[in-house]
């Protein structure tokens, strides 16, 4: 009851603090835009696709896991903040379990980058693609997911630092490699050896991939993706457990 209880109040006080917070709801469509139509725009001259997809339409979805990335790996950026004005203290004096603050900031994260992906998701009309009620909601759980297993990645970082400066810097680091190579600006097949083999190790590829399996049209996602649903989802719960598990281990030892 208590662990619920934890749980709970961690997920609702982050996710207030994102309501609150009008530049980070702005910021939610501007990126995307600006990614989606003056990258992906330019690039369409260059990235040839077979069949009748348009590239704006293959990049869709990989804007919408990047919305994803953004958001669910600097939601540990709380985590920091905690620590150096004293709240994170407060938490740990409780008699909870370090397992339950691990799960509430990641259902947090889960939760806001799923909000903000449905948002940018929303605008699939201008991309022409043709879009039904089920895709809608298998994308929003695909989202669910991969927000899930990139909040427990960002979690195990941020047990590791301590001050926001450190944390963005690193995160620069990680952050954009894995969207440049999750398949999401170019198809993971027409990469170099090295780099496609890269990108098969990169959590968010799966996650990239599992949307293009969802909302592009059925007779080009064989071209578009790259790996079957079923693998896709596989991966993304089995790095979700595996992050999930190092981060609380981390968070004992560190936090």
């Amino acid at each position: 009851m208590i662990e619920g209880r934890t749980i709970y109040v961690i997920t609702a006080r982050e996710f207030k603090k994102f309501v609150r917070e009008r530049t980070r709801l702005l910021s939610t469509i501007a990126r995307p835009a600006i990614w989606l139509f003056l990258v992906g725009g330019g690039l369409s001259r260059i990235v040839p696709l077979k069949g009748d997809i348009t590239y704006m339409q293959f990049f869709f979805p990989g804007i919408i896991a990047m919305t994803i990335l953004f958001s669910s790996i600097f939601s540990a950026i709380s985590i920091i903040w905690d620590k150096e004005f004293g709240y994170m203290k407060e938490i740990l004096v409780a008699p909870v379990s370090r397992t339950s603050i691990v799960i509430g900031k990641a259902l947090s994260g889960t939760i806001i980058s799923t909000i903000q992906a449905f948002i940018v998701l929303m605008l699939f009309p201008l991309v022409g693609l043709k879009i039904g009620l089920l895709q809608i909601l298998m994308a929003v759980g695909v989202s669910a997911m991969i927000a899930f297993s990139i909040s427990s990645i960002g979690i195990l970082i941020a047990t590791f630092y301590e001050s926001f400066e450190s944390f963005s810097i690193i995160m620069n680091f990680i952050v954009m490699p894995m969207f440049f190579l999750s398949g999401a600006m170019y198809p993971v097949k027409q990469l170099p050896k090295v780099f496609g083999m890269i990108a098969k190790i990169n959590p968010l590829t799966y996650g990239v991939d599992a949307l293009k399996n969802v909302l592009l049209p059925t007779e080009t996602t064989a071209m578009a993706s790259d790996f079957p649903l079923s693998v896709d989802l596989l991966v993304i719960v089995l790095v979700s457990v595996v992050f999930l598990f190092l981060s609380t281990e981390s968070f004992k030892r560190r936090v």
